[in-house]
């Protein structure tokens, strides 16, 4: 067994784990942070992401052990966030979720991507959620999300938000930011859909 000690949406956690539990196991099983889900857990589908250190991080691929002194910020831990209350009122009024499954994980990476590239353009936004799957909603209205918010968000909002702690350097060659500039509409006349919205039509009548 391994003591660790580290901070979970806020509050200082010590325990005691094995050194081979991941840190989804640790939080669903023994804080009963469940809304942080397992899917394929070979960090491809993105369910489980959570805030380490305040980056995104793939729980089911990261050893508890290894988490000794981080800062953790699960789904749960959000609960006063003004810029993750208009990520959750843009999901729902852009019906960005269906069964649900991804949301957490998929609300965190689109926390991210809000508070570290307000100048991304959907281009940007496809690239940056890539890494998480969803198998209901096709994608537009998470999209449609997440352009909402971008152009919504306050910098206020922004700055309050959940910060990454300092890391090295970029070394050469590596992607630079986005500069900090107004999010451009992806929005068409309608108020209520983005240009690139599809919908289907369909009629049939039912005989007696």
């Amino acid at each position: 067994m391994t003591e660790v000690t580290l901070t979970i949406n806020g509050q200082r956690i010590a325990a005691r784990v094995e050194p081979r539990t991941h840190l989804a196991d640790f939080l669903r099983e023994e804080q009963r942070l469940t809304g942080t889900h397992l899917g394929c857990e070979q960090g491809v589908c993105g369910a489980c992401t959570i805030l380490l250190d305040g980056a995104p991080a793939r729980a089911c691929l990261t050893f508890a052990a290894a988490c000794n002194g981080a800062d953790i910020r699960t789904v749960e831990g959000f609960g006063d966030d003004l810029l993750m209350a208009r990520l959750r009122e843009a999901f729902s009024a852009e019906h960005a979720l269906q069964c649900g499954f991804c949301t957490p994980g998929m609300l965190i990476s689109a926390y991210d991507v809000v508070r570290r590239l307000p100048g991304a353009d959907e281009p940007r936004i496809r690239r940056e959620l890539s890494g998480n799957l969803c198998r209901c909603t096709g994608y537009m209205g998470i999209i449609a999300a997440v352009t909402r918010v971008l152009a919504e968000a306050t910098a206020e909002e922004r700055a309050a938000a959940v910060t990454p702690r300092p890391i090295a350097a970029a070394g050469a060659g590596d992607e630079p930011d986005i500069p900090s500039v107004a999010a451009p509409s992806l929005r068409s006349a309608s108020p209520r859909r983005p240009s690139w919205w599809a919908r289907l039509k369909a009629r049939f009548g039912v005989g007696e």
